[in-house]
Formats: structure tokens, sequence, C-alpha cells
């Protein structure tokens, strides 16, 4: 059996690196926006409670909506990396399926 630990981490690396970074620039982007909404709520229940318009209950109702809100799209977003990292840990497999069945005789991948 003629396998290199190292070629074949390399293989798997060449094809799993790309899929978890790009989930993990949408994890970026994704909580940028919902920082931004959380950070804009807060000066509006500011200016609000300022001027009288909201009461200071109705402020923290405010925000833990926006909170909730934004929470749901940061954990959809958990769900979503794990599925990232099952099709990279299957692309890494996948791309080394064929070297590492025939050098060890049988279906192992």
């Amino acid at each position: 059996m003629a396998l290199d630990v190292q070629g074949l981490v390399t293989q798997m690396l060449a094809v799993a690196v790309p899929l978890l970074k790009k989930d993990a620039e949408d994890a970026e982007s994704f909580a940028k926006i919902e920082f931004t909404k959380i950070a804009q709520t807060i000066v509006s229940i500011g200016d609000l409670f300022a001027t009288k318009q909201i009461n200071q209950q109705q402020s923290v109702l405010l925000l833990n909506m926006q909170k909730l809100a934004s929470q749901n799209v940061l954990l959809t977003l958990q769900g979503l990396g794990l599925l990232a990292v099952e099709a990279a840990v299957n692309a890494a497999l996948g791309v080394i399926k064929t070297a590492v069945n025939t050098a060890i005789g049988f279906a192992l991948l």
C-alpha cells in the first residue's frame, strides 16, 4: 500500500479549504448586515425615546425584536455552516477516493 499522508492531505485541502473559506466569508457578510440592523435599531430607539414617542418598555421590546431576528439569521448560517463542513469533508474524501481504494484493495471510501 503506497499511500503518502502528505500527498493525500494536500489533495484534500485543495478541495476543502475553498469551500470552508466561502462559508466563512458568507457568515462575515451576514453578521455585518445583522449588526448594522441592530445598531440602526438602537439609534432609532434612542431618537424615539428622546422625543418621548416610545417609553422604556417599548424600547426594550423593539431591541429584543431586532435581536431575535438577527439571531435567527445567524443561527440559519450555523446550520448552513454544518452543511458546508459536510460538503468540504465529502469533497476531500472524494478527491482521494480512487487512489485510496486502489491502494487498499477495497472500497473504503
